[in-house]
């Protein structure tokens, strides 16, 4: 299996819509009741990528994973806490990806200058619920009967994970598109490696 942690692209839109619309149309892990257009998915993808990092895992010449970093919340003392979301192709469960995915994408969200993130879950999706607090991240919160899809109410189980301990005087957050080129090279070698 050739497997390649990087930077997601314009170009891989329709790989990453095509894994995310089976969420959307299959399950209730996703809010969403429809696919979004690729215009949509394009504008959503470029305005997050104005600031957080996007990446890909490409197994074999194909994209079976993405994670991003977003905004967590609107107000400008929030500015240091990050959201993540991470989906895989569902025949790509269990190969440590989402894993890889999040190993990178935390490094780069420390580098930015995040000190918190914060992943938002169905509370039926007990595999990703698993998964996250495998990784560090903690129950903080359950809102009851918060969204319905699909014929149900759904309750909501909020996440967190501490980057840094050192609570002083921050500085902002910085665009991932400044982080240092090499720095971030080795990062994705070093996802990419095998386990």
């Amino acid at each position: 299996m050739n497997l390649l942690i990087r930077d997601a692209l314009p170009g891989d839109i329709p790989e990453i819509l095509s894994i995310y619309s089976e969420y959307v149309l299959h399950s209730n892990y996703t809010f969403e009741y429809d696919v979004p257009t690729i215009e949509k998915f394009t504008e959503r993808f470029l305005n997050i990528t104005a600031l957080f990092p996007w990446i890909v895992c490409e197994i074999d010449g194909k994209v079976r994973g993405y994670a991003y970093g977003s905004r967590a919340f609107e107000r400008i003392a929030y500015q240091w806490d990050a959201d993540v979301t991470v989906y895989i192709e569902k025949d790509f469960h269990g190969l440590g990806i989402a894993k890889r995915l999040y190993q990178v994408l935390h490094h780069f969200l420390k580098e930015q200058g995040y000190y918190n993130l914060y992943a938002v879950i169905t509370a039926i999706n007990l595999p990703s619920i698993g998964f996250h607090r495998s990784v560090g991240y903690n129950d903080i919160g359950l809102f009851h009967k918060t969204g319905y899809k699909r014929g149900e109410w759904l309750d909501v189980l909020w996440m967190e994970k501490q980057l840094r301990t050192n609570y002083g005087v921050p500085e902002a957050p910085v665009s991932y598109k400044s982080l240092d080129k090499c720095m971030t090279a080795e990062v994705f070698r070093e996802g990419s490696r095998e386990a």
